[in-house]
């Protein structure tokens, strides 16, 4: 069984358009895809997890 895809905040925000405060602000408001923090303190998203918050986005549009 594959591993699931696991995004770096830098691919995550590119895909987005957004810049890294403008990201920030959101999840403080507490929107935006869920995020996994690395033993190593770095974050990485799953690609079904940001599909499935991009999914719920385009609905409340």
């Amino acid at each position: 069984m594959a591993r699931p895809q696991m995004l770096k905040l830098p691919e995550v925000l590119d895909e987005l358009g957004m810049s890294r405060a403008a990201f920030y602000r959101m999840r403080a408001r507490g929107k935006g895809p869920r995020l996994i923090k690395l033993p190593n303190g770095q974050l990485r998203c799953r690609r079904t997890d940001l599909d499935t918050w991009l999914s719920g986005c385009e609905e409340a549009a």
